[in-house]
């Protein structure tokens, strides 16, 4: 598998991105490799600073960065030679296997609907977070940012994204799947919510053990738990933003440990023709180590094609 991944992304690039992928290199088996998307003068002035055979990598040299603070669509399509564009061209030719970049998320997801496209069946992809439980495993969570308003539909779509990631990447027997609400109730939510417990209710392709509440986030109710963008994303960052407390107070737990970003570096895009994952800014080097392990875990699960070939045929039996 060829896993891409941009160096010029994240805050603390080229020098995090390039030492994640010295630590990844080292984890990746002969038939695994590491495409890197950036500068290549200074790429190779990084390696040679860090002691590094630059030949155990591929370059693919680029003129131009889609910074953090330029609009996304119009950065993607006006800057062709940006380590992001570039890397999604050669992800929709087949010429890498999957693509990471800590950049731009704006500019990661417009290159992920459209250059990539996602799959049949699926109307919006979804970006994924794992939660870990007090008794050990972890939980899924989906949607946490790309999609902050949604339709019932959408929810039915992402508990079908999430199953099959717990499925073929987790490796969860027989995942659950529970819908985030503000009760237990069928009865109580939103509209959305509400709507989207009647669609989920009568999937016979999955598990559907109803209604969770935030409680439940941590638990073992559900091993798939859905909920819109908006949402999804504000208890992410809670969960982020309660580590931070925890490790500034000197409080060390391993349990707590679990909640550190670095352990999972980056969020994949479910729903795409291709794996993407999509890191922190902040990211640092193990952070990029290990987004490019999960790259390449989902590339070796090949999810998108098991999405592809399973979505419609769970939809269709479902509804």
């Amino acid at each position: 598998m060829r896993i891409g991944l941009d160096v010029m992304g994240g805050d603390f690039a080229p020098e995090a991105p390039l030492k994640g992928a010295i630590l990844a290199h080292e984890n990746f088996g002969k038939t695994d490799s590491i495409v890197l998307f950036g500068d290549e003068v200074i790429i190779r002035k990084q390696m040679s600073n860090l002691n590094t055979d630059p030949d155990n990598f591929t370059i693919v040299h680029t003129s131009e960065v889609i910074e953090m603070s330029e609009h996304p669509t119009r950065a993607f399509k006006s800057k062709q030679d940006s380590s992001i564009t570039k890397g999604f061209q050669m992800l929709r030719e087949g010429t890498i296997d999957a693509f990471a970049s800590a950049g731009n998320t704006g500019a990661m997801l417009v290159g992920s609907i459209h250059a990539v496209n996602t799959v049949e069946g699926i109307s919006r992809p979804a970006t994924a977070a794992v939660f870990p439980r007090v008794g050990g495993g972890s939980n899924i969570i989906l949607d946490v940012g790309t999609n902050v308003d949604v339709k019932p539909e959408n929810l039915f779509e992402f508990a079908i994204l999430g199953k099959l990631y717990a499925e073929y990447v987790f490796h969860v027997d027989n995942p659950k799947v529970g819908l985030l609400s503000i009760g237990a109730e069928k009865e109580k939510g939103n509209v959305a919510t509400k709507s989207a417990y009647q669609l989920l209710e009568q999937a016979k392709t999955f598990e559907f053990v109803g209604n969770v509440e935030g409680r439940d986030l941590f638990r073992d109710k559900a091993d798939v738990i859905v909920c819109d963008g908006f949402t999804g994303n504000v208890a992410l960052k809670q969960a982020e933003s309660f580590y931070r407390i925890m490790t500034k107070r000197g409080i060390k737990d391993d349990y707590l440990e679990r909640f550190n970003y670095e352990n999972y570096g980056g969020t994949p895009v479910l729903g795409t023709k291709s794996p993407v994952m999509v890191g922190h800014g902040i990211s640092n080097a193990k952070a990029f180590k290990n987004m490019l392990l999960h790259s390449r875990e989902m590339a070796h699960a090949d999810l998108p094609a098991k999405i592809e070939r399973s979505v419609i045929k769970n939809i269709e039996v479902s509804r």
